[in-house]
């Protein structure tokens, strides 16, 4: 998830990682860790193809390159399609030559790994080097935990999940964006009131729906709720923030939030955008990227009227009212099988954080997850948007990754098909928390 405009599907499902079955193929062709003769070795650094993105990364690589007296890195695009990628990542981590580095989305994408010893705890290596650890946003930096220890670097942008509105229709109408829950159903009885749509959702493709829940349970919860789930705690989607949370769903429906034949709305394909960009949808529940997609699209509505705000409080919630969900960010990770694990390290803290990897990243559209940025976000191509997100991680006590990337492969169908269901009628709350409860 070329990347533009950027979707999440360029950042794609990251359960797709781990949700193939074991090794059936030998291992990729390339000269693998300790490709080079003597002491030093030849890392490798598997990324998505990405043409803007992989020439970033290779300035990094090259600089670490030309200071390193050891071993150095190579950077081995593997494919702009996430599936194919994850297929060879998957080959190769069950060989005795995996990658020295390997990007990844954190989370569920690596926990299989993990729980394999195939990759480098780096718990240490931060708490030895508060200033490398300290240079990344901690929201961000601790979404690539796994069981609390961190096993990812941060190496690309944040993409938070916002509330867009159109700032002339609500101008117009006199109404401000919501601050909190409350505020959010009386904009939606008010345009409903005035025959316009309150939300664009794309329910046709699924995963835009479940940010309503994500944000939801975040609210009325706190991160907890879904670190739980994640972990597969027994009972953890019985949790009463997620029936509260699907219940305020099943009321939103009710209320003609979304129009009435919102699961045959696609998002990918621009159904959702546009019923916003015409202003016959007031507001739209979305990740970042969706700035991008209507600068693309509809040039001349996102340059004029589209506004965006957080994620309004809920009143008597646990949740911090400043915590986002969304995908925080891609992360780099060392394989235990590495030639040099040290040499990796040492070009993930000389690298990541480096001003000139961030300035190109911020250059391309991305908004690094590194502090002290502010200044520096004149450079990208949308500097108020760049800011509003920066601002938005920056403050935030926690990230949760989008729950389908997040969670181990087999939850994924389950979570979505159950989920429209809930929005369509079909399912009650506590029908959706049995059969999550189910899959195992």
């Amino acid at each position: 998830m070329g990347e533009s405009p950027l979707s999440r599907r360029t950042f794609l499902s990251a359960a797709a990682i781990t949700g193939l079955s074991a090794p059936i193929l030998s291992a990729c062709g390339t000269s693998g860790p300790g490709g080079a003769k003597g002491g030093a070795k030849t890392l490798q650094a598997w990324v998505l193809v990405d043409q803007a993105q992989n020439r970033v990364q290779n300035t990094a690589v090259d600089d670490f390159n030309k200071s390193a007296t050891g071993s150095k890195v190579k950077l081995l695009p593997i494919s702009s399609d996430g599936a194919v990628y994850a297929d060879k990542l998957r080959v190769s981590m069950g060989s005795p030559t995996p990658p020295d580095l390997l990007f990844n989305w954190g989370s569920g994408s690596i926990r299989n790994y993990v729980q394999a010893g195939g990759l480098m705890d780096l718990s240490d290596k931060l708490a030895a080097d508060t200033a490398w650890k300290n240079s990344f946003l901690p929201s961000v930096l601790d979404a690539g935990k796994i069981d609390g220890k961190y096993y990812g670097i941060p190496m690309r942008g944040m993409q938070p999940v916002v509330l867009f509105y159109n700032k002339s229709l609500f101008a117009e109408q006199g109404q401000k964006p919501p601050a909190t829950y409350d505020d959010l159903l009386k904009l939606v009885d008010f345009f409903k009131g005035k025959k316009i749509q309150p939300f664009a959702l794309g329910g046709l493709d699924q995963w835009p729906s479940l940010m309503w829940l994500e944000y939801l349970v975040e609210r009325s919860g706190g991160p907890s709720v879904f670190e739980n789930i994640a972990a597969g705690k027994p009972g953890a989607w019985r949790d009463p923030a997620v029936t509260a949370a699907l219940q305020q769903i099943r009321d939103l429906v009710g209320r003609g939030a979304f129009g009435t034949n919102f699961n045959s709305v696609n998002y990918v394909n621009d159904g959702a955008g546009l019923l916003f960009a015409k202003g016959k949808a007031a507001m739209h529940l979305m990740g970042t990227w969706e700035v991008s997609n209507q600068v693309d699209r509809h040039r001349s509505f996102a340059q004029k009227d589209l506004g965006f705000a957080p994620f309004p409080s809920v009143a008597g919630g646990k949740g911090d009212p400043n915590a986002v969900v969304g995908n925080p960010t891609n992360y780099f990770s060392i394989t235990t099988k590495s030639g040099d694990k040290d040499a990796a390290v040492a070009f993930l803290k000389k690298e990541m954080a480096a001003p000139a990897y961030v300035d190109a990243l911020i250059k391309t559209g991305d908004v690094p997850a590194v502090t002290g940025l502010e200044s520096r976000l004149a450079a990208s191509p949308q500097p108020d948007f760049a800011r509003y997100v920066y601002q938005l991680v920056q403050k935030a006590p926690s990230f949760t990754l989008s729950w389908d990337q997040a969670l181990m492969p087999q939850f994924k169908t389950p979570l979505l098909s159950n989920l429209q269901k809930v929005f369509a009628g079909k399912q009650s709350p506590e029908q959706f928390v049995a059969a999550m409860e189910s899959v195992k």
